[in-house]
């Protein structure tokens, strides 16, 4: 058996003499879902893993020796990294930070620098161009759609200062006026709301079956079960559905946006003032 379930399967086939096509026909799949399975990065549905048993005549041994536990994703991300590159529509909420895929250069470097535990400079930078590598992924003007839904504390909470604060918030009127991302806040006063907890990633595919990430401290999993997948599904539409339209959420970037170059403004002489007795 082979060191992880992707593994196991691909030895499955390999013994069958089958190519990944050839048992993606037997087993009514994508011949990309199989190769993704084999390569560690998506788990099969439990119905899928029934046709894989049935296609490779290994009675139940694939259902039984299914992950019971979705995928945890080591690195914190890489094989999601690896599959947004492949979505045709994203959308995310986001808690605390604004998502990796929007961020600015310094507004994601200021991220890097206060991460804990530290890091050298060198895999900083690193860290810094890979994710200035994935902002790459709205380079095309259509594909993925991209939907952004914000819990308010993104906007409020300082990460660099008020300049970097003002840009970073620019940035994403920008990407909304243009129609590359739509963007939605979910505003204080909503209180409560059914994504509180996590922040969440969902994405579809053309060829697979849709997925969900969800992430926490020094934590990330795939959910790729069904009915997971459509229970985050609708609490991110629950969600949408009480955060604000559109053109109210692009005035309130705006105004916060320029409420921190105000107080960055004002405070620039106390600043010198300081460093120039530092």
């Amino acid at each position: 058996m082979g060191s992880n379930y992707g593994d196991w399967l691909r030895e499955q086939r390999e013994a069958a003499g089958l190519t990944q096509q050839q048992l993606a026909d037997l087993a009514i799949m994508t011949r990309s879902h199989i190769a993704h399975i084999e390569a560690g990065r998506r788990v099969p549905s439990k119905e899928d893993a029934r046709r894989l048993d049935a296609a490779l005549n290994t009675g139940n041994v694939l259902s039984s020796f299914l992950p019971r536990e979705e995928v945890a994703v080591a690195g914190y991300f890489e094989a999601v990294r690896v599959l947004e590159q492949q979505a045709v529509m994203i959308r995310e909420f986001a808690l605390s930070f604004v998502p990796g895929v929007l961020q600015t250069k310094a507004y994601a470097r200021a991220v890097l620098i206060t991460s804990f535990p530290r890091v050298s400079e060198e895999e900083r930078d690193r860290r810094l161009v890979t994710r200035l590598e994935r902002a790459k992924l709205l380079d095309d003007p259509e594909t993925p759609v991209f939907w952004a839904l914000l819990d308010e504390a993104v906007l409020r909470r300082q990460i660099g200062g008020p300049d970097v604060m003002a840009g970073q918030l620019d940035h994403l009127v920008r990407l909304a006026e243009t129609g590359r991302i739509q963007v939605h806040v979910l505003p204080f006063a909503l209180g409560v709301h059914p994504l509180l907890s996590n922040m969440l990633t969902l994405m579809w595919f053309e060829d697979q079956p849709p997925m969900a990430y969800g992430e926490g401290l020094f934590m990330g999993k795939i959910h790729d079960a069904p009915p997971v997948v459509q229970e985050l599904q609708h609490r991110y539409d629950f969600a949408l559905g009480n955060a604000l339209p559109l053109k109210d959420s692009l005035a309130l970037l705006r105004t916060t946006a320029r409420d921190y170059e105000r107080h960055d403004r004002t405070n620039a002489p106390e600043r010198r003032r300081v460093e120039g007795l530092a």
